[in-house]
């Protein structure tokens, strides 16, 4: 009796088994890559040449986040602090602390500190810093509660999806501009957020864009 399959047709099995197994391999590699925090960024908490706390700076002590951070608004990207901000301090407080060795060795030597830059926006993405502060979207909507951390850490996404969260609803974020740094602010009683956020949205004539791709991606 003749074969009903061509003699080829054996082999067809273990094709289909080879390239699932291949398939399945790269969609695992790609999920367990695009998925993880160093990527998604969430949690991402390395640790920096020098043990900076947030907490003590910004939520014991009150600074304001525009003297290490002065470019947020009139740049599009934050700055990280130079040691000449440091040393503005440290020079006069907690001199011999020798956790701030560091410090003292690169204004001494004039070599900048190796911070680690934990928030960066992707080099598909257009993000313009002063824009969104001058206009009530504060710190802690995309940093989180920074004067709480004791170790920063990557508290949101920023994912475009989670960026397009707040296109849609600006309201549910903007705040008064003379709040925006201030993390710990919450709406007067009797005002909601979404109330305040409606008016000052109004008043600013704020549209950000939805549905035009080229307005963060150029």
């Amino acid at each position: 009796m003749a074969n009903i399959f061509p003699r080829w047709s054996n082999w067809l099995p273990l094709k289909i088994a080879f390239c699932l197994i291949v398939l399945g391999g790269g969609v695992s590699a790609a999920f367990l890559y695009y998925m993880n925090p160093e990527y998604m960024r969430v949690g991402y908490q390395p640790a920096q040449p020098v043990p900076f706390s947030h907490k003590i700076h910004s939520g014991q002590l009150g600074m304001d986040c525009r003297y290490c951070h002065s470019f947020v608004e009139t740049s599009a990207y934050s700055n990280i602090p130079t040691t000449q901000v440091c040393m503005n301090c440290h020079s006069q407080i907690q001199r011999e602390n020798p956790k701030l060795q560091p410090v003292r060795d690169s204004w001494q030597t004039g070599k900048p500190i190796e911070w680690v830059q934990i928030h960066k926006t992707p080099e598909h993405a257009y993000f313009h810093h002063s824009v969104h502060v001058n206009r009530g979207v504060s710190c802690v909507s995309c940093h989180g509660k920074v004067n709480e951390m004791e170790v920063v850490s990557h508290a949101e996404s920023h994912s475009m999806a989670w960026c397009l969260n707040c296109h849609r609803n600006p309201e549910e974020f903007v705040r008064p501009v003379a709040e925006v740094t201030n993390l710990d602010w919450v709406p007067a009683e009797g005002k909601t957020q979404k109330e305040i956020g409606a008016e000052l949205v109004e008043k600013w004539h704020v549209n950000p864009p939805v549905k035009n791709c080229a307005g963060c991606h150029r």
